[in-house]
């Protein structure tokens, strides 16, 4: 099973890959998070061997000019030493248990032909248990392993809980537009069904809908449920500027991160939800 890697941790492997030498305090400008979270996260990818922080010699450039894979069909009985006395050739640079028509691919790196045919006749052929060799000379490289990127993940999900269809509509093109992926729910009750089935990364609520405290009481189940609790939550609504502004609790007892109120500019609203995403990545 893969790592699970989050927006953050994707960030910072997507920075190193295109220069391993960005330091910490630019990495944290970069995806806004602080300078020790930084190096919290690289040592837990370092550590788990998610990534490891090396070196990738251009081979041209070192000399080595002749790129060749071998396919090798071997005795599987003897495999494992096989593959260990190739992989302690200096030429040999990857190694690669295979399924198929053979049963180890080795990639290796020689500065002439000869290079290669004495690599053939003599090193290989000195392996006991290699039944047949088959070469693939590279001719050109168009793209290596040190310009290959990690794809990215699926984008933050935000589900929008309003029951106002034109608010749901322009805060889903705002978001959208921003490369997110959105969901919306008319309901607490219904957000609550949604969230149960695909957990969203991030909720926005207003607080008016079916009930007068609806979206209250769907934080406060959200807060209560063990899978939901961790789930940011931004509320939206007008009802400081209504007849009903005194049901509502304090902005610091509210089961919400952060709560903005009718009409809200979209902007705002789309800086609070960036942060609040990274912070519920941390």
């Amino acid at each position: 099973m893969g790592a699970d890697l989050d927006i953050i941790d994707r960030q910072i492997i997507h920075i190193l890959q295109q220069d391993g030498r960005t330091p910490n305090v630019e990495i944290a400008r970069r995806t806004g998070i602080s300078e020790a979270t930084v190096r919290k996260r690289l040592d837990r990818l370092v550590s788990s061997g998610i990534i490891r922080v090396t070196a990738i010699p251009d081979p041209a450039k070192v000399g080595f000019s002749t790129i060749t894979f071998f396919t090798l069909d071997v005795d599987l009985a003897h495999v494992d030493r096989i593959a260990d006395q190739l992989a302690r050739l200096p030429e040999v640079r990857a190694i690669y248990y295979t399924t198929g028509e053979c049963d180890l691919i080795v990639e290796a790196w020689f500065t002439s032909g000869d290079k290669l045919l004495r690599f053939l006749t003599q090193q290989l052929a000195a392996i006991p248990g290699i039944q047949r060799t088959a070469t693939s000379h590279v001719l050109r490289t168009i793209k290596d392993a040190g310009r290959w990127v990690l794809p990215s993940a699926a984008p933050p999900r935000i589900l929008v809980v309003d029951d106002d269809p034109d608010f749901v509509e322009v805060t889903r093109l705002t978001l959208t537009k921003e490369g997110y992926e959105v969901a919306s729910a008319a309901s607490g009750e219904e957000a609550l069904a949604l969230m149960r089935v695909s957990k969203p990364n991030l909720v926005i609520l207003d607080i008016m809908m079916h009930g007068l405290l609806d979206g209250l009481r769907t934080a406060k189940e959200m807060r209560a449920d063990g899978e939901l609790r961790d789930i940011p939550i931004l509320m939206v609504s007008s009802i400081t500027d209504s007849a009903f502004a005194g049901l509502l609790p304090r902005q610091e007892e509210l089961p919400a991160d952060n709560f903005l109120v009718k009409p809200v500019d979209m902007s705002l609203l789309v800086s609070e939800a960036r942060r609040l995403l990274r912070v519920g990545a941390i």
